[in-house]
């Protein structure tokens, strides 16, 4: 009987080379030992991953918060906060070997950046129809976006206030937009973001002629300022959702004036679980395999600002995350 399992899985050695941050600013591509692929397990050939500038920055900098190093473990990261780390979790690749119906199928899994890995099956979506491998790189943000659009509550006809056009704030403000009579505007201080907000049909503000009163208001700048204006264009009982992660900075929001009076609610997202509204139904799984689903807009290709080579990220990799410009970075390998 054929059990649907590649002869090659489990019978060979393989090597690998992986980006590790090594210190606070430094990183390197180290060669390791890839174990054969267990019985259930593919091997994986990278294509492309994404550096996620805003996380990845605060853990190549090394301010991820002691009380935080268990929480903010990524899938397959190895390692010890706050260093050596290798870290990352956009993946796009092609398997190698593996059970039948996976051998050949593009797929994306959380990893970090790595060029050949054996994987669970189960933790691989292959890419639905029509996505190409190139953008597939950008689930992970839409995934983080979409569950802020959940824990944001956004209903038809909300009017609604995005900070921050970074990858996941824009693309929140795109999911708000395809919501029926809602009205969004994304705001950022950087007038060079107004060509990509209008790209997607999105509306675009600096923040500096926005007025009325909002719905619902999503902070994803990483920006104190600019959660602090949220609460001031907060209307009557309206929501407010930090999005934002700032590691092991204090930010400091007024509450003394408004706040309570309209009372308003401060509420934060995070991407490592499931909205209680949802969670009966719907499994980190399910909900990633959506996101894959909503990537299929030709125009999202704006949100990736460049690709270098991962026989190059090692000396590459420090300047991609301090140029403000940069959104999502590919690696290509």
């Amino acid at each position: 009987m054929n059990s649907g399992v590649s002869p090659a899985v489990g019978t060979e050695m393989h090597s690998a080379r992986a980006l590790w941050f090594t210190a606070a600013g430094a990183c390197e591509l180290r060669h390791e030992p890839l174990e054969p692929p267990l019985p259930g397990q593919a091997l994986v050939r990278t294509l492309f991953s994404g550096i996620s500038r805003g996380t990845e920055n605060l853990v190549f900098s090394g301010r991820v918060p002691v009380s935080e190093f268990e929480r903010m473990r990524a899938p397959h990261m190895a390692g010890e906060f706050p260093f050596p780390v290798k870290y990352g979790y956009s993946l796009v690749g092609k398997v190698k070997t593996g059970s039948a119906p996976m051998t050949g199928q593009f797929v994306f899994c959380l990893h970090p950046h790595q060029d050949l890995l054996a994987i669970d099956e189960s933790e691989l979506l292959v890419l639905p129809d029509g996505l190409p491998p190139e953008r597939a790189i950008l689930a992970a943000n839409m995934e983080t976006a979409l569950n802020i659009v959940w824990d944001a509550n956004i209903l038809p006809g909300d009017r609604v206030a995005v900070f921050g056009a970074g990858v996941v704030g824009t693309l929140v403000a795109y999911l708000t937009s395809r919501i029926c009579g809602t009205e969004a505007v994304l705001i950022d201080p950087n007038p060079s973001r107004r060509a990509l907000a209008e790209h997607l049909c999105l509306d675009f503000s600096t923040g500096t002629n926005v007025a009325g009163e909002f719905d619902v208001l999503v902070n994803a700048s990483g920006s104190a300022a600019a959660l602090a204006q949220a609460i001031d264009l907060a209307g009557q009982e309206a929501r407010i959702v930090e999005a934002s992660w700032h590691g092991n900075e204090p930010v400091s929001i007024p509450l003394g004036g408004a706040f309570h009076a309209r009372r308003l609610t401060l509420a934060s997202s995070q991407v490592g679980s499931v909205p209680p509204t949802r969670r009966v139904r719907w499994s980190p799984a399910r909900r990633l395999a959506k996101s894959l689903d909503l990537l299929l807009d030709d125009r999202l290709d704006a949100l990736i600002s460049g690709e270098t080579p991962f026989c190059e990220i090692e000396s590459a990799y420090p300047a991609i995350l301090a140029n403000p410009d940069t959104l999502c970075h590919r690696i290509h390998y």
